[in-house]
């Protein structure tokens, strides 16, 4: 059987036995299956992405295709692009106050809230991928930010990963240290402060209004995912530098957020349907993105775009920058220490083990298996 259908049914089968309300006076029909009398739930879900990137954005169609499959239609999920209920940036607001029951987000949009909310997202020189999800389902990392989120009436759940990103568009290339200094960008984060310290003047856009921004000369280098989304946005009509990697979010993951008495009041089986749709859009966003980056990245070859390394003196500034950010606001705040000091061991461990077997072979095989 099909895992889908195994998961569906498995669902299902839970509601047959009596683990959801009836809908309506009487229960209807006692002779029909209690699946059909389950209690319907109408959500709606902000996201902070546009739809047209349909990878990142596609994330919150997934779950809400999922959650209606697993329930048989009885809990379905409404998914807006940002700026339809609540701009952007916004989104975290919406759900904690109830205006929606759910959001999609980059919570690094929000440390100004909380600087712990990064961690959630992407630090810089940070885990991967791999290594974050370990951190949040087999390292305690959820259940820590969870209790970062409670403060904000939110139970947060993953909601897919980007993989490593690039390093974003720039007018010209950025050669040494001293072409950062003066340098208008659309960076949000921790990266943000960081670039702000070397001498970067930082601007927070949402993914939408970046485009105009740079079209115009308001700012003259923006990060944004990768390939295929920046392709997407249009970047390379622009500016034609193509910087990597980007140090600044080696993993950024994105999350669903929930606000805690729609959750509370949601039957346990929905509860589950949700956090197994959750755990599909992370697995699926990522793996689409693998799939669909390397051919966009050629395709902007294609198009004239100059692939740029950042400097090594540029990069080491950088990773001391972003060092004495993260340990100066884990000094300040015991909260973030308590986080900081769990999840830095666990970027340790996981790194040497990483240095042993992925770095040999990637060092080996990709220069000489890669294609030209």
């Amino acid at each position: 059987m099909k895992r889908r259908e195994f998961a569906k049914k498995a669902v299902l089968g839970a509601l047959a036995t009596g683990g959801v309300a009836a809908c309506g006076p009487g229960g209807g029909d006692a002779g029909a299956p209690a699946v059909q009398t389950g209690r319907r739930v109408m959500w709606r879900l902000a996201s902070s992405f546009p739809r047209g990137l349909d990878t990142i954005f596609g994330a919150a169609d997934t779950l809400s295709e999922r959650v209606s499959a697993l329930t048989d239609g009885r809990f379905q999920i409404r998914a807006y692009p940002a700026g339809e209920l609540v701009p952007g940036l916004q989104v975290l607001d919406a759900v904690q106050q109830g205006t929606v029951q759910a959001g999609h987000s980059a919570t690094y949009y929000f440390i100004g809230k909380n600087p712990a909310l990064a961690f959630d997202c992407a630090v810089p020189f940070g885990l991967t991928v791999r290594g974050h999800n370990a951190w949040l389902f087999h390292g305690g990392g959820l259940e820590r930010l969870r209790e970062v989120f409670a403060d904000f009436n939110i139970v947060n759940f993953p909601g897919g990963n980007t993989g490593t990103q690039m390093g974003g568009w720039f007018r010209r290339p950025i050669q040494s240290l001293a072409d950062l200094r003066g340098l208008k960008m659309r960076i949000p984060g921790l990266g943000g402060q960081v670039m702000d310290r070397l001498g970067v003047s930082v601007q927070v856009l949402s993914g939408g209004d970046i485009y105009p921004a740079l079209e115009r000369g308001a700012i003259d280098a923006t990060e944004w995912v990768g390939p295929y989304d920046d392709e997407k946005l249009g970047f390379h009509k622009v500016v034609k530098n193509y910087h990597y990697p980007g140090w600044w979010e080696p993993g950024p993951a994105l999350t669903f957020y929930v606000n805690r008495r729609a959750w509370d009041e949601l039957p346990k089986l929905y509860q589950e349907a949700f956090q197994t749709a959750s755990r599909e859009a992370t697995l699926n966003m990522m793996s689409k993105y693998d799939a669909l980056n390397p051919p966009a990245l050629a395709r902007l070859v294609e198009q004239g775009v100059n692939l740029v390394p950042f400097p090594q003196d540029m990069m080491q500034a950088a990773l001391q920058a972003s060092t004495d950010l993260v340990e100066q606001q884990a000094a300040a705040n015991p909260g973030y220490r308590r986080i900081y000091d769990e999840w830095k061991k666990w970027r340790g461990d996981t790194y040497r083990w990483f240095s042993v077997a992925d770095q040999a072979y990637e060092a080996f095989a990709l220069p000489r298996l890669a294609t030209r």
